[in-house]
């Protein structure tokens, strides 16, 4: 394979933002992979703008951040693709489900459009809704947590 071309397909990848690439011409074979720092989103996150607190406001919010996160019990229901998160059918109809409410084998959660494609997100356990992890619209990860089934 010509080098300016895996040149800029190393570009391509660094600039898109996905994980890996892997193409096959003929008997060649080429692989571009990505490592993520943990911690560190393959997305963009959304600009905030920031205000800088003041310094009772700040002694507020370090005191929750070291503490550990409190880990819900229960069944994890993970996402089984990269995509994007929708807790309704459509923008403006009630969310499929609602923190507190029951759930049973093969209830829609959620949907994940992956590449223009709608895909129903079902319980595997039954349950109760005891948290949902992810926000509205928010982009997700293969693996990544969505909700809580107790």
């Amino acid at each position: 394979m010509d080098l300016r071309k895996l040149k800029t397909l190393i570009e391509l990848v660094e600039a898109s933002g996905i994980a890996e690439l892997e193409l096959h011409e003929g008997e060649e074979r080429v692989r571009i992979t990505r490592t993520v720092a943990a911690g560190q989103q393959l997305y963009a996150p959304a600009p905030q703008q920031f205000i800088a607190p003041s310094p009772v406001a700040a002694a507020a919010v370090a005191a929750p951040v070291a503490a550990a996160p409190a880990v819900e019990e229960g069944q994890i229901v993970k996402s089984p693709m990269v995509g994007t998160f929708y807790r309704s059918a459509s923008p403006g109809s009630k969310p499929f489900v609602d923190v507190g409410e029951q759930v049973k084998v093969g209830d829609t959660l959620c949907i994940i459009e992956a590449m223009k494609l709608l895909n129903e997100i079902d319980a595997e356990h039954t349950g109760v809704i005891k948290a949902i992890l992810v926000e509205n619209g928010q982009p997700v990860e293969f693996g990544q947590p969505l909700f809580v089934i107790g």
